[in-house]
């Protein structure tokens, strides 16, 4: 039963990676031992779990039920074994968390700083990006996460609210003008950072209560992969960008920066502390949330701008 749990363990990682290759990198293991270890499954059952090619790997409907009872299996005996190992009666362990970049640097990391001094026995993998990390293929014990939360599979702490701006420098407004509808972006430069709006439109409240929202159309004049060079570029005047509120915070109070169409903002975005809904909450998890939660709270209003 032991090689079973292998065997179990390595097909799951082969779909999750999407290659043998990749999962082989993955495992550091032969990959011969991987392709043979999921062979030896396949045999075991009398059936093909996996459609093999060239350039692709494909479940069978078979292999598409199994790996998801193969994943159950596994958390289960993942989940005995931290009982047993005392992680549910003392908190202990690595404890990983993921944050978007700059809220993380500037909040979260000064708030697990703090919790490490006071649990000595659990130390924290933190993974600092703006994409969405899934948390269960992830390995991610719990999310920061601004925006919106359509999966109900995840459990939420909430935290506050931040808002989503448009900002530019004080040289830049003087010199172009200071827009006071959305419609005027259109003769403005725009900076996008594409984790926070689109490259082509940007989306505004209506100016009354119940309007319908305004889609603008804008001039990218630059586009930037992080949010820190979105507001150094607009530091810089290179022209008028969106960014949540806490990006900009210190560019704001020292007033290199400026908030404009303030009252056009959509909807503030919540923030919560999100984990799995299932299954037995480690203590591990249980302490950063108690220890965590009013702390970001406090520095969430500290910071609202």
């Amino acid at each position: 039963m032991p090689d079973r749990f292998e065997s179990m363990g390595i097909l799951v990682a082969v779909v999750e990676a999407g290659s043998f290759s990749a999962a082989a990198r993955q495992l550091k293991m032969p990959l011969a031992t991987v392709s043979r270890k999921v062979g030896e499954l396949e045999t075991h059952l009398q059936t093909r779990l996996l459609q093999r090619s060239t350039r692709r790997l494909t479940l069978t409907d078979t292999g598409l039920s199994y790996v998801a009872a193969c994943r159950q299996i596994l958390e289960q005996v993942g989940e005995a074994e931290r009982a047993a190992t005392g992680e549910y009666a003392v908190p202990r362990g690595e404890l990983a968390i993921t944050a978007p970049l700059v809220f993380g640097r500037l909040h979260l990391l000064p708030v697990v700083a703090e919790f490490l001094k006071s649990y000595p026995e659990i130390d924290v993998r933190l993974m600092l990006t703006d994409r969405t990390v899934h948390l269960v293929e992830e390995h991610i014990d719990i999310a920061l996460r601004i925006a919106e939360l359509p999966d109900s599979s995840l459990r939420a702490t909430p935290i506050g609210l931040v808002r989503r701006v448009v900002c530019a420098s004080p040289s830049y407004l003087a010199e172009r003008g200071t827009p006071t509808d959305p419609r005027e972006l259109g003769t403005h430069a725009c900076i996008t950072f594409e984790q926070m709006a689109s490259r082509q439109v940007w989306t505004f409240a209506g100016s009354a209560a119940g309007a319908a929202p305004i889609a603008v159309p804008v001039h990218s004049r630059l586009a930037v992969s992080t949010a820190e060079a979105a507001v150094d570029a607009a530091v810089a005047g290179v022209g008028v960008t969106r960014v949540v509120s806490y990006q900009m915070l210190s560019a704001l109070q020292s007033g290199a920066l400026k908030i404009v169409l303030a009252s056009y903002e959509p909807p503030p975005w919540p923030i919560n502390l999100l984990h799995a809904r299932e299954g037995v909450l480690p203590l591990k998890v249980r302490v950063f949330l108690d220890f965590a939660a009013p702390r970001l709270k406090a520095r969430v209003v500290a910071a609202a701008v």
